[in-house]
């Protein structure tokens, strides 16, 4: 359901009678609440209930250590960076993992923030499984089926969905076709083919996580995750890939307050910059150009909007749309969270005695 100034107003009249002065005081101030201060306030203590949260269920597993995969992005830079001050760095082990379609920075990104933190790491590149599940010679077939003139030795591709706020509500992914560091041609993928991409794709991140738990379970360490709370709530992630951890310290935290946690921290300024991505494709493809199709502080300010019932007119002040934008962008975000549902369910079990 939508959430509008209206309907906002039409609760708040129809509870007044039930609502305590704090509840009352608490609505009043969602008036003026400005989201991104809200997002980037009281880090310091944010990193320390990090900490803390880390360190108890490491404890509770009766593990040793974290093994933890580190791409170079700002997620598993936090991620890293917390580990090491809750435990050492002794105790934390990071995991480069990159195939031959990986962003070369991404290999540079993540071992010098391993080094920066006297963090022992290792390379282990998964391009010998994907090729031996010939997921690469399959991709490339749909790929050619998809646009006739693509040559994988002179072509990058990039999987990319139109900008939401420049176009209509299509959500119709598309190829790029890139040369030399342009583009040169957009293909419109069918759905089965989109579907069959998305399903190659998703074998990298498994095979990483395969990767993890045998290091992880070698040691005697956890496996953690670096999914965020925008990831999370949007189902941005593969199922029993980037998702099947042991534990997820940044799942309640939006990606505005992980930049936020980052410079506390001190992160290396070249992976704060860096702009967010999967980075499965041979073209580096952004979040923002692929699945948010929107910028950052946009989509954390509609997600937050809606998760805090916040009205149109507020949503409109932070974020400087139009309520037809806002409502449009709310109807979306609600269809891509119904979309993945699977993905953050835990398998139904049937019990016998029901």
């Amino acid at each position: 359901m939508q959430i509008t100034e209206s309907s906002v107003t039409r609760t708040m009249e129809s509870n007044a009678g039930q609502l305590t002065k704090n509840d009352a005081e608490k609505l009043a101030d969602n008036g003026n609440v400005q989201i991104l201060e809200e997002l980037n306030k009281g880090i310091d203590k944010l990193a320390a209930s990090l900490r803390g949260f880390i360190r108890e269920h490491v404890t509770a597993f009766k593990k040793k250590g974290v093994v933890l995969g580190v791409s170079g992005g700002v997620d598993s830079a936090v991620t890293l960076t917390l580990c090491v001050q809750e435990f050492g760095k002794e105790k934390v082990y990071g995991l480069l993992l990159p195939e031959k379609e990986s962003a070369p920075s991404s290999k540079t990104l993540g071992a010098e923030i391993c080094e920066s933190l006297g963090v022992s790491y290792e390379e282990v590149p998964i391009s010998p499984i994907l090729e031996a599940l010939n997921i690469y010679e399959k991709k490339d077939q749909v790929l050619k089926r998809a646009c006739p003139e693509y040559d994988p030795e002179i072509h990058k591709t990039s999987l990319v969905l139109p900008d939401f706020l420049d176009q209509e509500l299509l959500n119709v992914p598309y190829i790029r076709l890139i040369k030399d560091g342009e583009t040169v041609s957009k293909h419109r993928l069918k759905a089965n083919d989109y579907l069959e991409l998305i399903g190659l794709q998703g074998v990298k991140q498994r095979s990483r996580m395969l990767v993890q738990y045998m290091y992880a379970e070698k040691m005697n360490y956890v496996v953690c995750g670096t999914t965020n709370k925008t990831e999370v709530v949007l189902g941005q992630y593969v199922k029993y890939g980037d998702g099947g951890v042991d534990l997820e310290p940044l799942a309640d935290c939006y990606k505005t307050q992980v930049y936020a946690l980052a410079k506390h921290l001190g992160v290396n300024e070249s992976i704060i910059k860096r702009p967010p991505s999967a980075d499965t494709w041979g073209h580096y493809t952004t979040d923002e150009e692929f699945y948010w199709r929107m910028p950052r502080h946009i989509i954390d300010q509609l997600l937050y909007a809606q998760e805090r019932n916040l009205s149109l007119e507020v949503t409109e002040k932070n974020t400087g749309l139009s309520g037809d934008t806002i409502e449009k962008a709310w109807r979306h975000i609600f269809r891509v969270k119904d979309t993945t549902e699977y993905i953050r369910a835990v398998p139904p079990v049937f019990y016998l005695d029901k």
